[in-house]
């Protein structure tokens, strides 16, 4: 690539002659000067990088306008996804149900009751408003909110083993996303790891052998992000729970995915419930709150009293506590599953939807997008936030067969309202699993505009 010509370089405009353009200038009458200077220095600059990069660049009002409108959205805003993953991580997890919106926007609006207890007047807690509704859906004697489950899993730890060993089966040390395992959290717990067993077969006398007066804790960790196949063995909860109990010890068991009932949909394996590890024995069982229990961002930790009075009480609680806004989602998603409404919480809704429902869904995109080449793909859409690993969710994609799909999708991301897919064999594909109804009309726009059609 030839170097660039430095005339051309010096042929793009100031930052002055730029604000002065009658476009720009209507546009951003009313935007502080050190905003509009930004808008125009981010312009130049991003022309200054094509020339640089050997393009062919021609610069005008709308190249700047352009930059405008991006840096005017905001850097959270709402996405459509197309992409055929329920719990997408990097979209936000568990969409809200209504009742949890409304409770938010009520509590977020005002003052709450977040620590005051209305009867007494006097400071109350502010996970009292979770701990009943937890206590009832689990079987749990207590209850604890944190920020998220990886948390709950580090203030189990530092309550219950610091300076202490954690005995952890060799196939249960899991990374848990973003690059955090659990032997590193430990670590930071201040707890020794001892490993037991292999990575396909460990059996309750490989937990028992590892015993030692330097035990603080058992530990088991649902591999909810990968599965183990073929020759396999392990120890069920209810095994270490007696074991446990034998010497005294509490038995955390890191559940992860956190279903509070069990779901009956097609393409979905066995997972087990909350309940189901309290009903077994586990003295201290965690989950999160934004995957299969449908709510906002929150490490749960349900349990015995007695093992749940520590943590209560260490300094990490105030550090990892939750504020009101996570308090009032949470509850009000959890009051969905005592009226019995479960089934109404959106993640379940969007992971209970029938292959014929999604296909006829793909259908009616399909007529909006007259003129826009593309065919209807059967495939497999994803369960996600690295819970149940061998699901296969059957689903129905339109596959845009476009020029330059990458670019395609690159202009239906950045613009309003974002729009996620994914690239497959060139064509970009949109799955149609968790798109709602209401939001069908914008994204055939959407796509329309993103194609020139």
């Amino acid at each position: 690539m030839s170097p660039p010509d430095p005339s051309r370089l010096r042929s793009l405009p100031s930052i002055t002659e730029v604000l002065g353009w009658p476009e720009v200038a209507q546009r951003l009458a009313h935007e502080p000067p050190d905003f509009s200077v930004r808008v125009a220095r981010e312009a130049v600059g991003a022309a200054r990088g094509r020339l640089l990069a050997g393009q062919d660049v021609s610069f005008g009002p709308p190249d700047v306008l352009r930059v405008y409108e991006q840096l005017k959205q905001p850097g959270l805003r709402r996405v459509i996804n197309a992409a055929g993953v329920v719990l997408h991580t990097n979209l936000g997890r568990a969409p809200l149900h209504p009742k949890a919106i409304a409770r938010l926007a009520e509590v977020a609006a005002g003052y709450s009751t977040l620590e005051l207890d209305a009867e007494s007047g006097e400071r109350g807690s502010r996970y009292a408003p979770l701990v009943e509704h937890l206590r009832a859906l689990t079987g749990a004697e207590d209850a604890l909110v944190v920020n998220n489950c990886a948390g709950a899993v580090l203030l189990t730890l530092a309550a219950l083993g610091a300076g202490k060993e954690a005995i952890v089966s060799r196939g249960e040390l899991v990374e848990i996303g973003g690059g955090f395992r659990v032997p590193d959290v430990m670590r930071q717990a201040g707890v020794a790891l001892k490993e037991v067993g292999t990575t396909n077969r460990t059996r309750l006398s490989d937990y028992r052998a590892a015993l030692s007066e330097q035990t603080g804790a058992l530990v088991k960790v649902h591999r909810s992000n990968f599965a183990v196949v073929g020759f396999t063995e392990e120890a069920s909860v209810k095994e270490l729970a007696g074991l446990a109990a034998e010497r005294g010890l509490p038995l955390f068991v890191d559940l992860g995915s956190g279903a509070l009932e069990a779901l009956h949909t097609e393409g979905l394996g066995e997972e087990p419930t909350v309940r189901s590890a309290v009903a077994a024995g586990a003295s201290i069982v965690a989950f999160s709150g934004d995957k299969l229990l449908g709510g906002p961002q929150a490490g749960v930790l349900v349990g015995r009293r007695s093992w749940l009075a520590p943590l209560k009480e260490h300094p990490l609680t105030r550090a990892l506590r939750v504020d009101k806004l996570t308090v009032a989602a949470l509850e009000a998603t959890l009051e969905l599953y005592r009226d019995g409404q479960a089934d109404h919480v959106p993640v379940r809704a969007l992971l209970a939807r029938s292959a014929a429902a999604v296909h006829a869904q793909a259908k009616a995109l399909s007529a909006r997008l007259e003129g826009v080449a593309h065919r209807l793909v059967e495939t497999v859409a994803q369960v996600g936030g690295g819970c149940l690993p061998l699901s296969a969710l059957p689903s129905t994609a339109v596959a845009l067969d476009v020029p330059n799909a990458d670019a395609v999708h690159h202009r239906l991301r950045t613009g309003a309202p974002s729009v996620v897919g994914r690239i497959v064999d060139g064509a970009l594909w949109l799955d149609l699993r968790c798109v709602a109804e209401a939001d069908m009309d914008a994204l055939a726009a959407r796509v329309r505009e993103a194609v020139g059609a």
